[in-house]
């Protein structure tokens, strides 16, 4: 597809971080990042400051935990990990975002003669 890459709505970028997190537990901004442009087969593209942000969005609001580690490559690294109620607003969320997306999917069904297809 030669198409440029999603623009992410508020909000999807901070559900993604807690999908991944709760996915495959305590990561560091990096690998959170490179986890999510993989399961969206590249079609989102992260740069630090945009992950960034989110991280310092979703721990203000509780959602997530960080604690100083270790990276793979002896690095000092700041690992986040999803806390309980982190996990009860994923739960929320996404069942909001499945809902949006039935609801798109049913409206833009609807072919110009109104008729579903």
């Amino acid at each position: 597809m030669g198409e440029s890459k999603l623009d992410l709505l508020q909000g999807t970028l901070d559900l993604m971080v807690l999908q991944t997190l709760a996915a495959i537990g305590a990561q560091h901004g990096y690998g959170i990042a490179r986890r999510i442009e993989q399961a969206s087969g590249d079609e989102v593209l992260l740069n630090q400051g945009t992950i960034y942000a989110s991280l310092v969005r979703l721990q203000q609001r509780g959602w997530i935990d960080a604690e100083w580690g270790t990276s793979d490559n002896n690095r000092k690294a700041k690992f986040y990990s999803i806390t309980r109620s982190g996990r009860k607003q994923l739960e929320k969320d996404a069942a909001y975002w499945h809902r949006l997306s039935d609801v798109m999917g049913r409206v833009l069904a609807v072919s110009p003669e109104g008729n579903l297809k």
